[in-house]
């Protein structure tokens, strides 16, 4: 496993980069699948505009007038955090210990780093106003289309959906949250898939209506961007070793095409550092679990990466707004309820069951998948017959 792209470069390519033990690699995956998605979105946008199903709103704005106060402010402590923070982190010695998460909130920095950013960051923006300064400020109308907003959409997705993740797994480990609550809170690791599913989705239906777009086309053109990005997660997951495996698998029962790997994995040098030592081993992420387990990430991945697939195939072929993303909430349930019953998770009781929270919630997105479905296919029936 790589706990962050150090491990990961070093076993690869040979290649020993202390500053590369800042990027975690699960963080690592969780860009690429936004990116995946920001750019799938952005071409089904495109596509559906040009198709006259989204229509552009128009924006007035003063051009041409000096940079304000509050633009170089901003800029100014945009540049000390980055500077402080995040280029301090690569100036630190190898020989310190302390993962990113420590020390980003922490007290710790590099202040001539955050003064130089933080005064070059305000020059930026204070050069880029003068460039396009006017002798007399104008206002202009602009038209902005849909898909000319994909990069407020992913940051609302990026922002929403980690903090909703975050809060459903301290829901979902109430009493191990009320134990340490900083190291729930500061931990990269534990994020609840549906929790960021959830709350990304609210602010992105809050933000849809307010510019005026159709949420029911918005949601058919992120379908198949959302299942890849999952899948591109659970890469992620897989790969850093973060704890979402499955249960204890027995090598007698595996089916003879599948590799053993694939079906009972240790997870070595995982980041949660769970399991027993491996011998030999020195440093840190240095354990390996006892018995082998079933890597369900890899299985969600490649299960959501073809569904993302299936998909993208089906998107032209359905007319009904509404289709594409019923079809992505009953793909989404079933393919996690039934990678519940082999995965390590805490349970709930719920009515004298004993269920965990992503098989509660998968039942509900497949509910609302068919719902969805079927109140459309009728509305739809009754608007042919009108």
């Amino acid at each position: 496993m790589y706990p962050n792209l150090y491990y990961a470069f070093k076993d690869l390519f040979g290649l020993d980069l202390p500053f590369l033990r800042f990027l975690n690699t699960f963080g690592f995956f969780v860009a690429i699948a936004f990116g995946a998605a920001a750019t799938s979105l952005s071409y089904e946008l495109k596509r559906k505009s040009k198709m006259g199903l989204f229509q552009p709103t128009e924006m007035a704005h003063i051009v041409g007038g000096p940079a304000h106060w509050t633009e170089i402010a901003s800029n100014f402590i945009l540049g000390f955090i980055f500077g402080f923070k995040f280029l301090a982190l690569f100036s630190l010695d190898s020989s310190i210990n302390i993962t990113p998460a420590e020390f980003i909130f922490s007290s710790k920095g590099n202040w001539p780093l955050g003064i130089t950013f933080s005064l070059f960051f305000s020059f930026l923006k204070w050069r880029e106003k003068e460039k396009a300064r006017l002798p007399k400020p104008e206002k202009r109308t602009v038209r902005i289309w849909p898909q000319d907003r994909v990069g407020d959409i992913t940051l609302l997705a990026l922002v929403f959906g980690l903090a909703g993740a975050k809060l459903f797994d301290i829901f979902e480990n109430w009493s191990d949250f009320l134990q340490q609550p900083a190291a729930y809170l500061f931990s990269a690791a534990g994020l609840t898939m549906y929790g960021g599913l959830i709350c990304a989705a609210i602010a992105i239906a809050i933000y849809a209506k307010k510019h005026k777009i159709g949420f029911l086309r918005l949601s058919d053109s992120v379908a198949p961007g959302l299942m890849l990005a999952y899948g591109i997660g659970r890469l992620g997951c897989h790969f850093a070793g973060d704890g979402d495996w499955g249960l204890v698998s027995d090598l007698a029962q595996k089916p003879f095409f599948i590799p053993d790997w694939a079906w009972s994995f240790t997870y070595p040098n995982n980041v949660i550092e769970a399991g027993i030592p491996i011998p030999g081993c020195t440093g840190p992420y240095c354990n390996a679990l006892p018995q082998g387990v079933y890597p369900t990430p890899l299985y969600e991945a490649i299960a959501c990466i073809c569904l993302a697939l299936v998909l993208f195939l089906i998107r032209k072929r359905l007319k009904n707004d509404g289709f594409l993303f019923s079809i992505y909430l009953i793909f989404n349930g079933l393919e996690r309820f039934a990678i519940e019953k082999i995965r390590v998770n805490n349970q709930m009781n719920l009515f004298g069951f004993n269920p965990t929270q992503a098989e509660v919630i998968s039942i509900l997105l497949f509910a609302a998948g068919l719902i969805l479905f079927w109140y459309r296919s009728k509305k739809n029936d009754k608007q042919a017959v009108r």
